[in-house]
């Protein structure tokens, strides 16, 4: 620790827990809720068991965007199959905009409980003011704005504690993993390996390395590349930081609602907005408020990191000019990008389509796109020409053919279980 540098210590409250909180999205907060309600404090243990997996995810492809001074797709466009790398743009397009969706409706929703305003006026609502926040916010603006949001998810804690838990329960659903090999259960676990290892995790932050370096005044690629041992280690303390501040958060939802609903016999939620109205009657108002509080607030963090995540791997895979750094009108593709995508996003919620599915949908999918990107960052990542003296070491390595077997092995299982029924 007396290594660890101030540069160190404020990096650990920046990037890794804008990154971590944008995990905790709407849409994830839907995912683990619904997973609470469904199995509950059964499910506990699915915490704890993703952490390492977030972490390794999320510092590779960190470290690659600081190493390579690139963002994740501009290396991928350059390094691995073509046509493999556009299905895995198209399967993390899909999935960024629908979970920005769910998250519009969500935060909508949630602000309807508050507020008494028509639906769709809260919805274009949320989606002009995110927009304007990306298109008109310097980066470190954005940055320093997302922060402070991030810390909102502080009031899951509050929530699962007003919920009264049993603490036996607890302690044995946290340490004594259960898993039943039934379509359902699969479902939600695939879901919550795919929610909480996300694709726009991998990109925002490989990106937002890249875009501190521009903010340093490094801005050609040329000086971006390559990175020191105090960078390396400043990186992983980031994440390492993000990454257990977005499990806390994970599974203190999941706590409160195993410890509610699923003791009460309400297995099933159509929403986080649905979650948060059940707990009234059975935690009280103010377990209610602050649960709803939580996926409001995140999701003015989560909406821009996944449109603008969006715009930065379609750019770098066209090879437009991108990021945050730039005015509109030097990258204007980009900048056009972040308004489609935040307008489809919105769009959807005016398609008629049920919100939990939605966001179960869009877990499923981000659990099929990442296998196939995590073997791609686990093999770049272990190339010398790419990498030079900074390719993995043992324990990395390790930790991260593990994750990536993981990855791979939950989404075959939900394959398998879909074709027995």
């Amino acid at each position: 620790m007396a290594n660890l540098s101030k540069r160190s210590i404020m990096r650990s409250v920046g990037l890794g827990l804008i990154t971590g909180a944008a995990d905790d999205d709407c849409s994830a907060i839907g995912t683990y809720a619904q997973a609470g309600a469904q199995l509950g404090y059964a499910a506990l243990w699915t915490a704890p068991v993703t952490l390492p997996m977030m972490v390794a995810v999320v510092y590779l492809s960190g470290k690659l965007g600081l190493v390579t001074g690139q963002g994740l797709f501009s290396v991928l466009r350059n390094q691995a199959p073509r046509a493999l790398v556009y299905l895995i743009l198209i399967g993390v397009l899909i999935g960024n905009i629908i979970e920005a969706g769910a998250d519009i409706g969500g935060m909508a929703a949630g602000l309807g409980l508050l507020i008494h305003l028509p639906g769709w006026t809260l919805v274009m609502s949320i989606s002009a003011l995110a927009l304007v926040f990306q298109i008109w916010g310097t980066y470190s603006f954005i940055r320093n704005v997302l922060r402070v949001l991030a810390l909102s998810l502080l009031a899951y804690v509050g929530s699962a504690l007003l919920a009264h838990p049993s603490l036996p329960q607890v302690v044995r659903g946290t340490f004594v993993p259960s898993i039943h090999f039934d379509r359902d259960t699969l479902a939600i676990l695939v879901a919550i390996i795919g929610t909480s290892l996300s694709a726009y995790l991998y990109t925002w932050q490989s990106n937002e390395e890249v875009e501190e370096k521009v903010e340093a005044g490094k801005t050609t690629a040329v000086t971006r590349r390559g990175a020191t041992t105090a960078e390396l280690r400043s990186s992983l303390w980031d994440v390492l930081f993000g990454m257990l501040f977005s499990n806390a958060v994970m599974y203190f939802i999941i706590l409160s609602t195993a410890a509610t609903l699923f003791i009460r016999g309400h297995h099933q939620i159509a929403s986080a907005t649905e979650a948060a109205e059940a707990l009234r009657p059975l935690a009280g108002k103010a377990a209610s408020l602050l649960f709803a509080l939580g996926f409001v607030v995140v999701g003015f963090l989560a909406v821009p990191v996944m449109t603008t995540g969006a715009a930065y791997d379609l750019c770098q895979i066209m090879g437009w000019k991108n990021g945050l750094s730039y005015k509109p009108r030097q990258a204007k593709k980009f900048y056009g990008a972040i308004a489609l995508f935040t307008l489809v996003a919105m769009a959807i919620n005016f398609a008629g389509i049920n919100p939990m599915r939605a966001l179960v949908f869009a877990g499923i999918v981000q659990g099929f796109s990442t296998p196939p990107l995590m073997l791609l960052i686990m093999i770049l990542t272990n190339r010398p020409a790419i990498m030079g003296d900074r390719v993995n070491g043992p324990v990395v390595n390790a930790l991260g053919w593990v994750t990536t077997a993981v990855i791979f092995s939950a989404s075959i299982a939900l394959v398998i279980s879909l074709f027995k029924h």
